[in-house]
């Protein structure tokens, strides 16, 4: 059935959720999980002209950041590696998270993405825009999505 499950995390209690499915989902049919974590970029242009950030701070704020992402891949697989299932842990770093997201599940060569969504209809996705809903309308592979 499915040889590669990708599962992105940002540490909330929802991907949790998914990671959680993903890891029986993968247990079940024999699947290698990949736990992703996309990692932000400093976000310098907010602060152009207002105040001055030292290269030097972006650069620590940007490995504390890629330190955080990094755990919380690494304790996706271990849950996994706990359940039997063979994992492998990733950060990448973008601004743009579901491309990041289609991107690494390419690159893995991963037939299936497991991920979260909160659900939210109307005013409120449109807003504050859904990873989830650009994964699942920009993707050329299956998607389950867990609420």
């Amino acid at each position: 059935m499915y040889k590669k499950i990708l599962v992105p995390t940002d540490g909330s209690a929802l991907s949790k959720k998914a990671i959680r499915s993903a890891i029986e989902l993968a247990s079940s049919v024999g699947a290698e999980l990949v736990a992703l974590h996309v990692v932000p970029r400093y976000p310098t242009s907010y602060f152009e002209g207002g105040i001055a950030v030292s290269p030097s701070e972006v650069a620590r704020v940007e490995k504390q950041w890629a330190e955080h992402g990094q755990a919380l891949a690494d304790e996706v697989g271990k849950a996994a590696d706990k359940a039997g299932v063979k994992a492998r842990a990733v950060t990448v770093r973008s601004d743009l998270v579901a491309e990041a997201i289609l991107a690494a599940a390419r690159k893995n060569k991963c037939d299936l993405v497991v991920m979260a969504s909160h659900g939210r209809k109307g005013l409120k996705r449109l807003l504050l825009g859904s990873e989830t809903q650009h994964v699942l309308t920009h993707g050329t592979i299956p998607v389950l999505v867990l609420r």
